[in-house]
């Protein structure tokens, strides 16, 4: 990482230090010079929630609740971290001290460095969370349920000197996890519709901030093939209701394009846990397998839903372009699909 990655401005004609800690003054200037471009940004916004909005009540009204989605962590060159440099570990030029990432383990052996700045948490504290407060608050007015990404993090963090080329030299710092949600609890009230992603190095002590406040954490499908012996992630291992579980999530290759990269030993495991004979129905038997669990919640790709092999992969995660990319087709949604789908549903007590 090197340095010119974080300038925030350009650093032409000598340069403009002054914006990276702007005085007041400075930002009452600005409000009055770009007033046209902050109201045109602002329009843009307004038309955006306004539409939004009015989607969230039309699925309300029909029964659906919408599930998102924020990280842990925030971008360097944020909006965040440019108006609220004190809240993150930075130096005194608004250059990080240490940034986020994962420590070496079975998929990696250097680790993977993110780059995110990290959070100040005594700063955070001394202002009793009312940044994350205001974070949740607002998620939540645009959602029914979030999903926070990392949850690990707020137990503790894999904190990397910043300037290191890989995640190796690391350490891990403890984090305010427990006082953090109660700080939230107590401004927001009542149990926290809050979907903890709790995949990767999961202690017992992340577990047991997890279950403390009652957020169900996440069981992948086809994490429980990858190998031929137990995993936790086999549905006749889940030992609490308090879970998710899925077929596949977003970072991951569709049930079938995920099938076809299995060695034969692990195929033969999938096909002989879902009691089939070959794999042409294999998407659907991963539905019924989510919903016939005792997980609280069963969620599933419409990638799965329709059978899409690996031309329907939604992310890659490391690979920074070329992502996003699919969307369904009309007419794709056919009435026998929701047929069977209803099936499970009310077999399984889901509908």
């Amino acid at each position: 990482m090197k340095r010119k990655f974080w300038n925030w401005i350009k650093n032409d004609a000598g340069g403009e230090e002054k914006y990276r800690h702007p005085s007041h003054e400075l930002k009452e200037e600005l409000f009055r010079t770009l007033a046209d471009d902050i109201e045109y940004y602002k329009f843009l916004q307004y038309i955006f929630f306004r539409e939004w909005k009015e989607l969230k009540a039309y699925a309300n009204e029909n029964g659906i609740r919408i599930i998102g989605d924020i990280p842990i962590f925030v971008s360097m060159d944020s909006a965040d971290v440019w108006a609220n440099q004190h809240l993150f570990q930075l130096d005194s030029k608004g250059f990080p001290t240490c940034v986020a990432g994962v420590p070496p383990d079975y998929f990696s052996a250097t680790g993977q460095l993110w780059g995110n700045p990290l959070y100040n948490w005594d700063a955070h504290r001394r202002e009793n969370f009312a940044w994350w407060i205001s974070r949740i608050r607002t998620q939540l007015t645009n959602l029914d349920i979030l999903r926070i990404d990392h949850f690990r993090g707020f137990e503790a963090y894999w904190s990397i000197p910043y300037g290191e080329e890989t995640a190796v030299k690391g350490e891990w710092i403890k984090a305010p996890g427990y006082d953090l949600f109660h700080a939230v609890k107590n401004c927001l009230g009542g149990d926290l519709p809050i979907i903890a992603e709790d995949l990767g190095i999961i202690t017992s002590e992340v577990n047991a901030l997890r279950e403390h406040f009652g957020f169900p954490g996440m069981k992948v499908l086809q994490f429980a093939f990858e190998s031929t012996g137990e995993s936790d992630y086999l549905p006749h291992r889940y030992q609490n209701p308090l879970c998710v579980c899925y077929t596949g999530t977003h970072d991951n290759d569709t049930s079938l394009g995920w099938f076809e990269q299995l060695s034969e030993e692990c195929r033969d495991k999938v096909l002989r846990y879902t009691h089939n004979s070959d794999k042409s129905r294999l998407h659907l038997d991963f539905i019924r397998l989510a919903m016939g669990s005792i997980a609280a919640y069963a969620v599933f790709p419409l990638q799965d839903v329709l059978g899409l092999g690996s031309e329907g992969r939604m992310n890659v995660p490391g690979v920074p372009a070329g992502n996003w990319n699919w969307r369904y087709e009309k007419g794709a949604l056919l009435p026998a699909l929701a047929e069977e789908l209803k099936e499970m549903s009310v077999l399984y007590g889901r509908n």
